[in-house]
């Protein structure tokens, strides 16, 4: 039966077609943004549902969300564009923090048993998550409840929309879980083997970015940067492995000695490239490659290994419950091209003196905690940093430094290039930042995992429990 048919309610003059070789035919129906002509009929829709048939507004059912630039109209329409149907989503606030609604959910009259408003409320849901939301929730008429239910979306309680019952709901992101899931989630059970008294940075330090050397005022880090990234883009995996280790001394308090590094490539224009990128970072950060090991005709692989100094390292788990937590981020440059809100690029824009004082940030501040952002980007790393200190923590979503143009739930996800969380004392004075922001933007909390505090004082929860499984350091 056609959408027309529906609508006029003629029956249909052809046999149904009982396709099984084929599979069930598609939904007879698109969903993507209103034009102007859909728009119009959007409202069309709303007006005749909630003014005329349900009284539930006199008038009319518009109100300041329809004329904000920002909202986004989704309108279900047939293959002769009748529009069947629409839902608008918009910010909940100015500027936009990833908390965004769902309201004016409407289907025709003649069709709210045909499945369009389901395929509606799943489309704002994918909307919203493709557009960095970070909490998306919607005020529902007590009749649909069900459905939302049904759709996976949360009751968050009972409200009124003008003396009429309704339920407010939320639709459960997890974005953020799904990240440190992907990153972090396995390192307690693979590295097992190594949990003993002496090894993983040893007692009070295991899974620190650094680890002390024992019997010297040595710190070592290492990391490795992913083969697909020195594949694609081996300039700049050079400099980026640079980077990562010497964030790494910098969350520790230390100042870097040397490098060591150890490449792998297929060609020597990919060794070339990479060989630059690493030698371009040592100079800007005036650090030495004191040696290491080179390969061409191999698989892509990159590992850097990073030695600093300090007589005092600071340590990833010295959070205590009250602990004020403060993101210290450069977040001037933009997003790396090709890696659009995975990957921040500020410091190739930096000038040496100016990545050398963002390397001294932790060791001015020495504070009671410290871990620089990793791949669990900032929610996740903050998770990292509770876990090591045996707590949880809370961020105040709207106290968050951020680039203007980086949504919130991009920049809580991504590698922000430099990016220092501490934790220390409520009123201990802010470090000297150089040329990066700083704010206190949470607190370290009795129990585990991190939640995410918004302005109107709701919490959501980001990550339910420990992020690496390796417990208190």
């Amino acid at each position: 039966m056609s959408w027309s048919d529906l609508l006029t309610g003629q029956r249909p003059t052809h046999a149904p077609d009982f396709s099984v070789l084929t599979g069930p035919a598609p939904d007879p129906f698109l969903i993507h943004p209103a034009d102007r002509a859909g728009l119009l009929a959007y409202r069309d829709l709303r007006r005749e549902a909630f003014v005329r048939d349900q009284a539930l507004f006199a008038g009319t059912d518009r109100d300041d969300l329809d004329d904000d630039p920002r909202t986004i109209v989704l309108v279900a329409k047939a293959e002769d564009g009748t529009v069947l149907g629409g839902v608008r989503l918009a910010p909940a606030t100015d500027p936009d923090i990833g908390w965004w609604t769902g309201s004016r959910l409407v289907v025709h009259p003649h069709l709210r048993t045909a499945g369009v408003g389901a395929a509606l409320v799943r489309a704002a849901c994918a909307h919203a998550e493709n557009a960095d939301v970070l909490r998306f929730e919607a005020t529902v008429q007590t009749a649909h409840a069900k459905l939302f239910a049904r759709l996976g979306w949360e009751r968050l309680g009972s409200t009124a929309i003008n003396g009429r019952p309704h339920i407010a709901m939320r639709w459960p992101i997890d974005r953020i879980e799904r990240l440190t899931n992907a990153t972090k989630a396995l390192l307690a059970d693979v590295l097992a083997p190594l949990a003993t008294a002496n090894n993983l940075g040893g007692t009070g330090f295991r899974g620190d970015d650094g680890a002390p050397v024992p019997g010297s005022d040595l710190i070592a880090a290492c990391d490795a940067i992913l083969p697909s990234m020195v594949e694609r883009d081996p300039e700049w995996a050079g400099w980026c492995a640079v980077l990562v280790n010497l964030n790494d001394l910098a969350a520790m308090g230390a100042d870097p000695v040397g490098l060591l590094d150890a490449v792998g490539a297929p060609t020597r224009s990919t060794l070339t490239g990479i060989v630059r990128g690493l030698a371009a970072a040592a100079e800007a950060w005036n650090v030495p490659v004191l040696g290491g090991h080179t390969q061409v005709g191999v698989p892509a692989a990159l590992s850097v290994t990073a030695l600093g100094r300090t007589p005092a390292p600071v340590r990833g788990g010295g959070g205590r419950p009250g602990h004020e937590l403060r993101l210290t981020a450069d977040t001037e440059g933009g997003w790396r091209p090709g890696y659009h809100s995975r990957q921040w690029d500020s410091t190739s824009r930096r000038s040496g003196a100016e990545l050398r004082a963002l390397g001294r940030v932790v060791a001015w501040a020495a504070p009671a905690a410290a871990k620089d952002v990793s791949m669990a980007g900032i929610a996740g790393t903050t998770g990292m940093l509770a876990e090591a200190s045996g707590l949880g923590a809370e961020l105040d979503i709207a106290r968050i430094p951020r680039p203007e143009q980086a949504t919130l739930g991009a920049w809580l996800t991504c590698f922000p290039g430099f990016a220092m969380l501490t934790a220390d004392r409520p009123g201990t004075p802010a470090p000297a930042t150089g040329p990066a922001r700083s704010a206190v933007c949470g607190r370290l909390v009795p129990g585990g995992g991190v939640r995410l505090r918004w302005p109107d004082g709701a919490t959501t929860t980001a990550v339910p429990g420990t992020v690496t499984g390796l417990g208190e350091s």
